[in-house]
């Protein structure tokens, strides 16, 4: 573990985190919804830090990422934990894995989930792998963002060194961290799970802080979009086009987005997306932007 960046020390040993825009406060002993933040005597600790769930090397367009490097591999990683609740996770195991040892303290999870993994050897790691067409490393599976002292650690050494970082994530972060990580990311994937509030609440979250870090991205980096397509709760067809102006009026024409389609995880088991409501959303978004994809078709 490492002692965590931004929060306050507040009365009586509570502290406030300032990461993301939960702003938790974490009494003693406590976790934040991340799981993986813990006030230890007064002081908020990052538990995860050098410890990852999963590694291995992919192509870039995995990620999605299709228009950086394509034809590319990436060296990816992950840790566990995440800042909102998606019902239909495809990675709850990793971002959630207090559904599967909840009786266990967070340190215990946190060891019988992931081994030990050193920013210097993480970048070692990838610099092997160039000889295999790799350019980087992807930060990716569970939420990235709440693992942002490993994160900010690796991404200086992956630059010094030459390698790209690359993130894939959900976009809930408070704009101070994300400024000051901002020089080390070469590309972004991020999650706008839907364009609007009630989406949102039912994830545990807010849409305006995910809308303000892809602008803030978009100013730095590479950016793509990907949009899981649920039925019942995102796939109405002006919330799509919404979706779309927002990205051509803000991120510009040339941002890709990726339409990706929903299969029964986790807590939601309601059928597939209809492949009609892909095809649909791709027309809307052919209308106002010049890289539209779908996934998981």
């Amino acid at each position: 573990m490492k002692e965590a960046q931004f929060y306050e020390q507040l009365d009586d040993d509570k502290v406030r985190c300032r990461l993301c825009p939960h702003n938790c406060l974490i009494y003693p002993g406590r976790v934040g919804i991340c799981f993986v933040r813990q006030n230890i005597a007064g002081k908020l600790y990052a538990l995860s830090y050098g410890r990852i769930s999963a590694q291995h090397l992919d192509p870039i367009e995995k990620k999605p990422l299709f228009e950086f490097y394509p034809g590319s591999q990436i060296f990816s990683v992950s840790s566990i934990g995440c800042s909102l609740a998606c019902p239909y996770c495809q990675n709850w195991e990793l971002a959630h894995p207090k559904s599967r040892f909840f009786k266990e303290d967070p340190e215990t999870v946190i060891e019988k989930t992931t081994s030990k993994l050193s920013p210097r050897q993480a970048v070692d790691t990838a610099l092997n792998y160039k000889k295999m067409n790799n350019i980087g490393i992807a930060y990716t599976f569970n939420e990235p963002l709440i693992w942002y002292e490993y994160l900010s650690d690796t991404a200086k050494i992956a630059t010094e060194n030459g390698l790209k970082n690359v993130v894939v994530t959900n976009g809930y972060l408070n704009p101070k961290p994300l400024m000051e990580i901002l020089p080390f990311i070469d590309a972004v994937n991020i999650d706008i799970k839907g364009f609007n509030d009630n989406v949102y609440k039912r994830l545990g979250g807010k849409l305006k802080p995910v809308l303000e870090s892809a602008a803030l991205l978009k100013t730095s980096c590479h950016v793509e979009v990907t949009n899981l397509l649920v039925p019942k709760m995102n796939t109405d067809e002006e919330e799509i086009r919404s979706l779309v102006n927002w990205i051509a009026d803000n991120l510009g024409s040339d941002t890709p987005l990726h339409f990706s389609r929903y299969f029964p995880s986790h807590k939601m088991n309601v059928p597939p997306t209809p492949i009609s409501v892909l095809e649909k959303a791709r027309q809307l978004g052919e209308e106002r932007l010049k890289h539209v994809y779908l996934g998981n078709v």
